[in-house]
């Protein structure tokens, strides 16, 4: 997920939406579509790290798992898999738009930028996610800061040319498989960080996101920076086009079960699982299927996410300003929330502390809630994170201190 990137001067968070708003300078405001598409990703994250921490199936088998999933356990965990390429592109998005707003240094910005989230994941976040010795779970803070760096190199090159090379790498970085080093080598632990998801030698730690498919997203989305700054309805009617193209091209390849995913689907013995199984596209690392899938949706329907109003639209424009800050309140609240829980329950809290290492004590122990609880569970975290969301919008708005740039 990425971090409140600034793509304009305007504290508001609001954009015209009428058909005169061609002459408005979009720059001077903050795109309410940005804004509001990463909030409905940090709703839909929380809801995933609460299925993850509470879920009393969770360290037994993947959600995904067609044999041995229910529908709704299935619909919980692939709805959210809509997240992390849509923060990712997103991110590109946001680059792409500070360069067209003549921002000044956006290299070396880049650059500490990638660097202090780096940082963020190896420290503050890998700490929230075990409450122990940090495990380096590199995840999609990781990849997003790796990406800021590639970025960087190639931040002057028009934007048709980024978006050519994230379209290269996301369509072609599989073929690269057979040149895989052998396990052990040093070249082994790069290809771990850049390629194929897998544990750190000599380290206690775990590559979910390696870095360069990442990227291919994050180029994708600078390259589609331009979108974002036509008029509203003519920017509506092009990313529906674009997602609706997207998810066309997705029930071709897949149908075809040939290149595009790294798991072939397969008929299985009751109908709904068969669609469950064609649906089950891979996520470590993305798949061609995985993104034309996934940013299909969150494309087809951001147009809509920023028509939202009330109380749901204030809540996602507060998280989408504050996402970073959000994203780590998030994993301290989770976590946090499925200690007291166990504590409640009568559950030893060592079990909770430096679990991701070894999550059997908890399995043996027979923690978990049901589905139902999750969603409660899911509900009061929303609830309690958009004051503090809010909050921390407005002071980021009213306030120009240079650290409040990279929270």
């Amino acid at each position: 997920m990425t971090g409140p990137i600034s793509i304009g001067a305007g504290p508001s968070g609001s954009e015209p939406h009428s058909a005169n708003d061609r002459h408005v300078p979009v720059l001077g405001n903050r795109l309410a579509l940005v804004d509001k598409l990463r909030g409905l990703m940090i709703v839909l994250m929380i809801l995933d790290h609460v299925r993850e921490y509470l879920h009393e199936q969770a360290l037994l088998f993947q959600p995904t798992d067609v044999g041995r999933t229910t529908a709704l356990l299935f619909a919980t965990r692939w709805v959210t898999h809509l997240c992390a390429p849509t923060f990712v592109l997103l991110a590109g998005v946001a680059v792409g738009l500070q360069k067209a707003n003549g921002r000044t240094s956006l290299r070396r910005y880049l650059v500490t930028r990638g660097l202090w989230l780096i940082l963020l994941e190896l420290s503050v976040i890998a700490f929230a996610l075990d409450f122990a010795a940090p495990f380096l779970f590199l995840q999609v803070i990781w990849a997003i800061g790796f990406g800021m760096l590639l970025l960087a190199v190639l931040i002057h090159l028009p934007h048709r040319w980024v978006l050519a090379i994230g379209a290269v790498i996301v369509a072609g970085y599989p073929l690269l498989a057979p040149f895989a080093p052998e396990p052990g080598t040093g070249g082994a632990i790069a290809w771990t960080l850049l390629f194929q998801p897998g544990p750190l030698p000599w380290l206690n730690g775990f590559v979910a996101y390696p870095a360069l498919p990442w990227f291919g997203i994050m180029a994708l989305g600078f390259g589609m920076a331009p979108v974002f700054l036509a008029p509203a309805m003519e920017r509506a009617r092009t990313l529906v086009c674009i997602g609706l193209g997207m998810l066309a091209l997705f029930l071709l390849l897949r149908g075809s079960n040939g290149y595009g995913d790294f798991q072939p689907w397969a008929v299985q013995a009751e109908a709904w699982r068969t669609a469950l199984s064609f649906l089950n596209v891979s996520k470590y690392p993305p798949s061609l299927d995985f993104v034309l899938a996934t940013l299909g949706c969150s494309l087809l329907f951001a147009p809509f996410v920023a028509r939202l109003t009330g109380r749901l639209g204030r809540m996602l424009d507060a998280f989408g300003r504050a996402s970073l800050f959000t994203y780590i309140v998030h994993i301290y609240a989770t976590h946090g929330l499925a200690l007291v829980i166990g504590l409640a329950l009568g559950f030893p809290p060592q079990l909770f502390l430096g679990f991701l290492s070894d999550p059997q004590p908890l399995v043996d122990a027979g923690w978990g809630l049901g589905l139902f609880w999750i969603y409660l569970c899911w509900l009061a975290v929303c609830v309690t994170l958009y004051p503090l969301a809010a909050w921390f919008a407005v002071l980021k708005s009213r306030r120009r201190e240079w650290w409040l740039r990279y929270l």
